[in-house]
């Protein structure tokens, strides 16, 4: 696993993933959500979505809208077994480690942290 600030410095030279912002809604919800509820949210989706072993539809298992951890996922490449190998080190070939999940959750939090943060106007997210 990498140092989590490292790795989305990497992350948003990505082309593709920093295609993924949040949009009015998404930051409407996560305000008034809560960051501690979405960040347990993100924990039930990497729990049920990316943690086993064999995931479902691995490759295909988080949409990209209709939560603010969806997007989050998509930008940091938290959205599936392979870029969670190719970008963060972790094995596709084993059930995720509880250190794996926190560091995976760890990440999606720092995102929409900044996401948060960032001081620009609200867009709608930009997808493929």
């Amino acid at each position: 696993m990498n140092d989590i600030d490292d790795i989305l410095a990497r992350l948003a030279k990505s082309p593709f993933r920093q295609r993924f912002v949040l949009g009015p809604r998404e930051r409407d919800y996560l305000a008034s959500k809560g960051v501690d509820a979405v960040r347990d949210h993100a924990r039930h989706f990497i729990g049920k979505r990316l943690a086993p072993a064999k995931p479902p539809n691995d490759g295909k298992q988080t949409p990209f809208r209709g939560h603010p951890v969806f997007i989050a996922q998509h930008a940091t490449a938290t959205c599936c077994r392979g870029c969670l190998t190719k970008w963060h080190g972790i094995p596709n070939d084993r059930a995720m480690e509880n250190t794996e999940v926190d560091y995976t959750v760890a990440v999606i939090e720092r995102w929409l942290t900044r996401q948060t943060n960032a001081g620009h106007e609200p867009q709608e997210p930009r997808l493929l």
